[in-house]
């Protein structure tokens, strides 16, 4: 596999999980499914920047209730959301789902029920608490985001598409790529930041098991909530940390 090759992958995972400009890709464009282990990647740059909001409003002597608050509002501007309106969507359709075909068919209309909303507020709130909480550095906000959509990119490797079309099914199939920069960032998680580590591993864990029993696999939607959940757990730890 060329370097240019990973280089376009790259540009596609950016593409998929920010608004950051990402360049023009020469030649054929790499599907989802040999993007996908690039997200760690992208998500370590996420977690950079929106450390970068929240250092930033510290620096101007903002409280650091006020700049956890402006850090969520950097990374939902730098993903455009993505993996809240996920969230939502996942929330709406496992809670209000009467089975499988219901809840997908939730799952696929853009608006957002009470479920979802709920889900939304309680994750925001407790993302912004936790941040300022633990007063975290350069390296927490990069790790969080890194391991959190690690577990997307698991949940793909594990579960099948729980629907013949969408996101989850264009990124469907197992990657040696993706098994390999999970695999060290397991390593390096395990070696350096265990507790973080063995939270994300049960968020996703929970939220896998509910994706297959309610629905029979992975989504779009599923992978989002993956993401935000896995992130937001791994915070609320490191505030227990912080306090104990």
């Amino acid at each position: 596999m060329s370097l240019g090759t990973r280089l376009a992958e790259l540009q596609v995972a950016i593409m998929l999980l920010t608004r950051l400009p990402a360049g023009k890709i020469n030649g054929a464009v790499p599907d989802l499914a040999a993007a996908r282990w690039a997200f760690p990647i992208v998500g370590g740059l996420i977690g950079f920047l929106t450390w970068l909001a929240y250092a930033g409003a510290l620096a101007i002597g903002a409280p650091p209730a006020i700049a956890a608050v402006l850090a969520v509002a950097a990374l939902t501007l730098l993903t455009g959301a993505l993996h809240f309106d996920g969230l939502a969507d996942y929330a709406d359709g496992i809670g209000g789902g009467r089975d499988k075909a219901h809840a997908l068919e939730i799952m696929r209309d853009s608006r957002v029920g009470s479920y979802g909303m709920l889900a939304m507020i309680i994750v925001v709130g407790l993302w912004t608490v936790s941040v300022k909480t633990a007063d975290p550095g350069p390296l927490a906000f990069v790790g969080a985001a890194m391991l959190s959509r690690a577990g997307m990119v698991v949940v793909q490797e594990i579960l099948p598409p729980a629907r013949p079309d969408g996101m989850a099914q264009l990124a469907s199939g197992q990657s040696r790529a993706a098994r390999v920069v999970l695999a060290a960032v397991a390593v390096g998680a395990l070696l350096f930041w265990t507790v973080p580590l063995g939270v994300c591993i049960a968020a996703v864990t929970v939220v896998a098991w509910q994706a297959r029993r309610k629905i029979g696999g992975q989504t779009g939607d599923v992978l989002g909530a993956v993401q935000l959940l896995s992130e937001t757990a791994i915070w609320v730890a490191l505030a227990c940390m912080a306090g104990s």
